[in-house]
């Protein structure tokens, strides 16, 4: 998972931009649904495919399913010692349960969201962080609620009656899991884990790609990823350079909300069409939202329009740098050094 994306400065034309935004809906889509959609040939679809993919601008993974990892997730904001933060950043890439990954405007900040079990997370945060030199001082927020995840992020650049054809019922998430409406568990076979596994890096591989890498009949295999999908095991992400989308500035919003408001608040910021991350947190900031803004002007526009009338008693932005890893994607390589290997 070490993709490079291609120079923003190449941006996406239109096409290519709305062939991203119908896999933000689906990113197993077929060609054939995606073209009838957005009323082009079958064959310009894979061409284009194609080429977002071999240029690494584009790439469709599998998220886990929000109920099952959500919720007891960390989110981790680091500071570094000016110079140290590549090192320490490239490590934090490295990790498997760290899905998430970003240089915060400044140049001294590495947030990130760590998922994994209590060892694992007692080992980062008591252990190898605290005798990382580099580490200046490392702040840990618990997710308690979510709201909306990545994968329910939309650029907004299809009609709603594209976008209701593109969304399978099996596929339709919530704007506000709760336990209440969580799917219930999945008991996994071989083969489901199998499927999966191969899944996992490439989210549009074929029945037919599956059946031969898992050596199973291809009406087997259709079968099972139906069952998945209905279980809510297939959500995909669609992962891209957001400047690519025309969306330059990308921000944490940490905000104190009255507990009175922090549902509604929480509510609002999901439905969002810039938002693609709500969390209800721990620690004297209990609501953080990830937003991708056009240029700074639409960022203040979204600060004293969308977060103003929510009632908040105080708010941080925090303006993200360069994004490093996106749903367990690298986009960026950063230089490693010795120091790498003490927090990895």
């Amino acid at each position: 998972m070490q993709t490079e994306t291609t120079d923003p400065a190449t941006l996406l034309d239109p096409l290519d931009r709305r062939l991203v935004c119908a896999l933000q809906v689906d990113g197993r889509a077929e060609p054939g649904l995606l073209a009838q959609v957005l009323g082009v040939s079958v064959r310009t679809v894979t061409r284009r495919l194609a080429r977002l993919r071999e240029t690494g601008a584009l790439r469709v993974v599998l998220l886990p399913r929000a109920a099952d990892e959500a919720v007891g997730a960390l989110l981790l904001r680091v500071r570094v010692l000016r110079g140290r933060v590549a090192a320490v950043a490239d490590a934090l890439v490295a990790r498997s349960d760290i899905p998430f990954v970003d240089l915060m405007l400044g140049g001294q900040e590495i947030s990130a969201v760590l998922v994994t079990d209590q060892p694992g997370r007692d080992q980062l945060l008591y252990r190898q962080l605290p005798g990382t030199d580099a580490v200046v001082d490392t702040t840990v927020y618990a997710v308690l609620h979510l709201f909306a995840d990545a994968a329910q992020w939309r650029a907004g650049l299809l009609t709603p009656t594209e976008a209701a054809a593109l969304t399978p019922a099996a596929l339709t998430t919530p704007a506000d899991p709760a336990p209440a409406t969580a799917l219930p568990p999945v008991e996994l076979d071989r083969l489901d884990r199998a499927l999966l596994g191969e899944l996992a890096e490439d989210a549009r591989r074929s029945a037919a790609a599956l059946a031969q890498a898992v050596d199973a009949p291809e009406s087997t295999v259709r079968r099972r990823l139906r069952r998945l999908a209905a279980a809510g095991l297939l959500r995909t992400h669609a992962t891209v350079d957001p400047r690519l989308l025309g969306m330059t500035v990308d921000a944490n919003l940490w905000l104190a909300v009255p507990p009175g408001r922090l549902a509604a608040a929480g509510r609002a910021l999901a439905a969002h069409p810039q938002v693609h991350g709500v969390v209800a947190t721990s620690g004297p900031h209990n609501l953080m939202a990830a937003v991708f803004c056009p240029d700074y002007e639409a960022l203040y526009r979204f600060t004293t329009e969308v977060i103003g009338p929510l009632g908040a008693d105080r708010v941080e932005t925090a303006i993200v740098g360069r994004a490093v890893k996106r749903a367990g994607v690298r986009l960026t390589r950063i230089a490693a050094t010795n120091l790498g290997a003490q927090v990895s």
